[in-house]
């Protein structure tokens, strides 16, 4: 065995693993944290997009004030964005990266390969061989692993060859290579929505194939009036407007109370698929869009993919396109967190894929901690976005905390 032991382990540099680690500083812990900064940002998502959260619901959270989007901004020299207008992808990847040289600057790029639950400890193995034990270990990488394609397009998107005619969203950072083909763009979500847009902006003749019907826009946020009033009746949260969405924002605490399956209904219900208030300009009557339309299967035909689909009154046709891009989002499987050990998989008490955390992030595996993504399930949807970490970073450092101290 060589390197040290640690307190806590963070397995992931995107948002959630850096403010996780940004509240465990000075805390009297051994802490080490691996990935690559902002992966999931800079190599699964595509050049020209924008953040779905406003300007406001886009900082990472930090243990002490001064680290948010615009300190940024006002560091480096740049507007910041305000109000209602959308946060650029680089932009939130260089603020992704300047957070990090200021509170996790002992972030190691090599990934984490195997994690083992080893006489009481988590036993660790690197990218580059190193082996090492951990008392705790925080789960926070993000989206990596978990993206979703249905089973009616996954023969044609994995086995043939090096360039499969159907691949998932995440795996294209340049829309532009599709530029003069048609490209079939299926799902009704953000992702397929701005994908679309892109493509149509980049030169590709895209068509999105939704199942939903009609496609669903949030609505603008409205900025408060005198003394915070707002124009209408529904509160504003981080999350959009709505009083649902206030309750999720608001109260992570509680949602992870509620009975089981009422957690994964609300989970699975609020916030569905839809685009953010400044995509709805750039799909309406900008390109084909055509609703009510359910899988049936993919086929090779040629160079190119028969999609097979069948409409609300179950007649079935073909749409013959170059490519098939599937922007169907992300699931947490059985066969998810590859680098945990089969052992530790089978010990994690899931609910529905996902796992069951209690009130400080541990799962049922003690000293197995998830945030962000992972967590949706347990304290509500917003663990998807960048502003849970203020709720999340300072719970699960001070469960770490008080775990390393009743040792």
């Amino acid at each position: 065995m060589t390197g040290p032991t640690v307190d806590v382990l963070v397995i992931g540099a995107g948002p959630y693993g850096l403010s996780t680690f940004a509240h465990l500083r000075g805390r009297g812990l051994k802490v080490r944290i691996f990935g690559e900064t902002m992966r999931t940002w800079v190599s699964h998502m595509p050049y020209g997009m924008f953040l779905k959260s406003t300007p406001s619901a886009s900082n990472v959270a930090a243990a002490r004030p001064g680290f948010e989007l615009p300190d940024y901004c006002r560091t480096v020299g740049v507007g910041a964005p305000t109000g209602d207008e959308p946060v650029p992808l680089d932009l939130f990847v260089r603020y992704g990266r300047w957070f990090a040289e200021q509170l996790a600057p002992t972030v190691e790029p090599a990934e984490i390969r195997a994690v083992d639950r080893v006489n009481g400890a988590f036993r660790i193995e690197t990218s580059e061989g190193e082996r090492f034990d951990a008392a705790t270990v925080v789960v926070a990488s993000g989206l990596i692993g978990h993206a979703y394609i249905p089973p009616e397009l996954a023969d044609l998107a994995t086995g043939r060859s090096d360039d499969p005619p159907v691949s998932h969203s995440s795996e294209h950072t340049d829309l532009s290579v599709f530029a003069g083909q048609e490209v079939t763009v299926v799902g009704a979500g953000q992702s397929a929505l701005e994908s679309a847009a892109l493509l149509s902006e980049a030169g590709a003749k895209p068509t999105v194939v939704a199942r939903r019907s009609p496609l669903r826009f949030a609505d603008t946020p409205e900025p408060p009036r005198d003394g915070g009033r707002r124009l209408t009746a529904k509160p504003g949260s981080p999350l959009g407007p709505g009083w649902s969405l206030y309750a999720c924002a608001k109260g992570p605490a509680l949602f992870n109370r509620l009975p089981d399956r009422v957690r994964l209904d609300l989970v699975a219900r609020i916030l569905g698929p839809s685009g953010a208030w400044w995509l709805r300009e750039r799909v309406v009557d900008r390109f084909p869009v055509e609703t009510g339309q359910h899988l049936v299967r993919a086929t090779a035909d040629g160079d190119r993919v028969a999609l097979h689909v069948a409409g609300p009154d179950g007649i079935g046709r073909t749409i013959r396109t170059d490519h098939v891009l599937s922007a169907t989002g992300y699931r947490i499987g059985a066969d998810s967190f590859a680098f945990l050990s089969p052992d530790l998989r089978r010990a994690l008490t899931r609910l529905r894929g996902w796992p069951r955390l209690h009130a400080g992030f541990e799962s049922s595996v003690p000293g197995l901690y998830f945030v962000g993504f992972p967590a949706a399930a347990s304290f509500g949807p917003l663990m998807r976005f960048v502003c849970g970490t203020a709720y999340a970073a300072p719970r699960v450092t001070e469960a770490l905390v008080a775990r390393a101290h009743a040792a």
